[in-house]
C-alpha cells in the first residue's frame, strides 16, 4: 500500500522531473524567427523592466510602464512561434497540470516569506526588497495586484514558452533559467535577481517535465499572490 509519503514523492516526480512524450519539432527556418524574436523581444523587455522599477514608488508611470513590459513578453511570446499549455501525468492519466503546480507555487511561497524574516534583519537586502515591495504600499492595491498577476503570466508565455523553445535541446533549464535572470538584473536590484534564479529554475523544470506554460503559469501566479499580499507586511 502506497504511503502519503509516497504518494508526494510522484507527484513531486511527475511534475519536475518526469517528461512527457511530446513532439514540438519546428522546420529550421520556424527556429531561426522563433530566435530573433525572443531576442528582440528581451532587448525591450530589459529595457521597459529597468525603466519601471526606476520610477518612484507612487508615481502614475509606473502601471503603464508595466503593463507595456507585460504586453511585450505577450506579444513576444505567440509572436515567436507555437506555444503548448503541456500535460503530466496523474494516477496513471494524462491531463493539464492545475492543482499541483498551485500548491507549488504557495509553497515556494511560503519558503520566500520564511526568507523574508530572515533578510529583513540585514539592513542592506533588506532595503532591497523594500524598495520593490514600495510599490505596493505606495500605490493602488488593485492595481498592483491586476499588475503582478498579468506579468507572472506574461513572464511564462515569453520565459518558459518562446525562450524555452528557441534555446533548443541543449540545457534548455539551465540557460533560460540564466537568461530570466540576467534580464532581472536589468531592474538594479540583486533581490530580485536571487528571486529569478531560484523560482525560475522551479519554473524551468516543470516546463521541461510537462512540455508546456500552463504550470509554470499557475506556479508563478501562485506565488506572486502570496508575495504581494504576504510580503510588504514584513518590512513596513
Amino acid at each position: 500500500m502506497a504511503t502519503w509519503q509516497t504518494t508526494v514523492v510522484d507527484v513531486m516526480k511527475s511534475a519536475l522531473v518526469d517528461k512527457v512524450d511530446r513532439d514540438h519539432r519546428q522546420s529550421d527556418r520556424a527556429f531561426l524567427r522563433r530566435r530573433i524574436v525572443v531576442g528582440i523581444t528581451l532587448v525591450v523587455g530589459a529595457v521597459l523592466l529597468g525603466v519601471s522599477l526606476s520610477v518612484s514608488p507612487g508615481d502614475n508611470a509606473f502601471y503603464p510602464l508595466t503593463i507595456a513590459l507585460a504586453a511585450t513578453w505577450i506579444i513576444g511570446g505567440f509572436v515567436s512561434g507555437p506555444l503548448h499549455l503541456g500535460r503530466i501525468t496523474f494516477n496513471g492519466s494524462m491531463r493539464r497540470p492545475i492543482i499541483t503546480p498551485i500548491l507549488i507555487g504557495l509553497a515556494a511561497g511560503g519558503v520566500f516569506v520564511v526568507g523574508g524574516l530572515v533578510v529583513r534583519q540585514i539592513p542592506p537586502l533588506a532595503d532591497f526588497v523594500a524598495n520593490v515591495l514600495a510599490h505596493a504600499t505606495m500605490g493602488s492595491l488593485g492595481l498592483i495586484v491586476f499588475i503582478t498577476l498579468l506579468n507572472g503570466v506574461a513572464e511564462e508565455i515569453f520565459f518558459r514558452g518562446a525562450l524555452f523553445a528557441a534555446i533548443g535541446r541543449r540545457k534548455p533549464v539551465l540557460i533560460s533559467t540564466l537568461v530570466y535572470t540576467v534580464v532581472t538584473l536589468a531592474s538594479g536590484n540583486p533581490m530580485l535577481a536571487f528571486a529569478a534564479i531560484t523560482l525560475g529554475f522551479v519554473l524551468a523544470l516543470q516546463r521541461r517535465s510537462s512540455g508546456g506554460i500552463l504550470a509554470p503559469m499557475l506556479t508563478h501566479v501562485a506565488w506572486s499572490t502570496v508575495m504581494v499580499f504576504a510580503l510588504p507586511p514584513l518590512f513596513v
